[in-house]
């Protein structure tokens, strides 16, 4: 750890973050910009604070595996229904499981990993087109837009494709280098959403059309992370621990991995497989559910090898016109009452952007304590959800 100490006796006194951060974000290059330049020790900017790397030394890494889920003969009822039972299970204590068998084509997938690497790895002057921190944009490119409120860049770079703004996405805002493929990748997962929110709905004892009924699959936000090779990993973070602020999220991920959930107060890996996607139940579906499902922490480890490419995707629910959304009123009984007061996304949005980055969103909302149970409650760097992942 000698290099760590020496990287952390650097920050001296005399050092200006700011002036670094603008350094950094008037080049418009991203951190692939610095990767190409050739460094060989991260700028001052990426490391991690002191207590964050000690408590690391510390912090245990779980062997269990992140549940798989085969959804493969999901028409037959006998088959659905332990679909269902494992969803339920994997929702209840996880907040996380991966998916085989969903209908989305490889050729679907491998094609948008291709177009977000193409994207990202070509020539710089073209990609600063679409340079912007600006939250109204559909389509923007970016590089740790929040650095002014965090003062610890990530290593990553992100393309953002976002419906909030303006409710729709036209083809001609995303960049032809992966428009094609990305538009086939949407389509196939607003798809699957679909499903996935029926089975989550049967999974609460409800009609199996009750999620998408509260319109929680209105709203997406696709964030296509670039992660490059970085040289020193283990002094930063590809994305820190947070939980997303939206309903539910599909992660697309190539084969080098990174992304970590915590799981019984443990790290625990959350492998790639081949073809396959993750799921993560986030903060509202928490509330809906009234803490029956969990919104879990996780985060992105840095790595030596790279790039690594992942395209998280948002079911966010209605930001207008305004809608209520708040536990579900079926779950609510004298001996279950609600956990949550009601919210507006948009309010969600805006109150945890306010909070410290060490807070978690769902606090905001809630009526009571949380029981003693294996939720995973506690503090989480949270970012707002236009610019999160995984």
């Amino acid at each position: 750890m000698s290099g760590t100490a020496d990287s952390q006796a650097d920050l001296t006194m005399d050092y200006d973050p700011l002036k670094e951060i603008k350094a950094f974000d008037d080049t418009k290059a991203g951190v692939k910009g610095l990767v190409d330049a050739g460094i060989v020790e991260i700028p001052k900017i990426f490391i991690r604070p002191p207590h964050e790397l000690a408590e690391e030394l510390t912090q245990g890494k779980s062997t269990l595996q992140v549940p798989v889920i085969d959804l493969s003969g999901i028409e037959i009822q006998d088959r659905r229904k332990k679909i269902v039972d494992e969803i339920r299970e994997a929702s209840e204590k996880w907040g996380f499981f991966r998916l085989i068998n969903h209908g989305v084509p490889p050729s679907v997938l491998e094609g948008m990993i291709d177009g977000i690497r193409d994207f990202h790895e070509q020539d710089a002057e073209v990609k600063k087109e679409y340079y912007s921190c600006d939250v109204g944009r559909n389509v923007r490119y970016h590089s740790n837009p929040h650095i002014n409120q965090t003062k610890t860049a990530k290593w990553r770079d992100t393309l953002n494709i976002s419906t909030l703004a303006s409710g729709h996405i036209e083809p001609e805002e995303i960049p032809a280098i992966c428009r094609k493929t990305s538009l086939e990748y949407i389509n196939h997962v607003m798809k699957l959403g679909e499903i996935i929110l029926g089975l989550l709905s049967e999974a609460l004892g409800l009609k199996p059309d009750h999620l998408k009924a509260t319109e929680c699959d209105k709203g997406q936000v696709f964030v296509c992370h670039y992660y490059p090779a970085c040289p020193q990993p283990e002094l930063t973070l590809g994305v820190a621990k947070h939980k997303d602020p939206a309903f539910l999220a599909f992660l697309l991920q190539d084969q080098i991995g990174g992304l970590q959930v915590m799981h019984n107060n443990q790290w625990a890996n959350v492998e790639p497989i081949e073809h396959g996607l993750v799921v993560s139940i986030a903060d509202f579906l928490q509330i809906l559910s009234n803490d029956k499902f969990v919104s879990a922490e996780h985060r992105v480890v840095a790595n030596k090898i790279g790039p690594r490419i992942s395209v998280a995707s948002f079911f966010t629910g209605v930001f207008e016109p305004p809608k209520m959304y708040g536990p579900i009123k079926e779950l609510i009984s004298e001996e279950n009452p609600p956990l949550y007061k009601e919210f507006l996304v948009s309010d969600y949005i805006t109150k945890l952007s306010s909070k410290p980055p060490d807070k978690s969103g769902l606090d905001l909302f809630r009526l009571v304590s949380p029981s003693s149970s294996e939720h995973l409650y506690g503090p989480s760097e949270n970012t707002i959800i236009m610019c999160t992942g995984q």
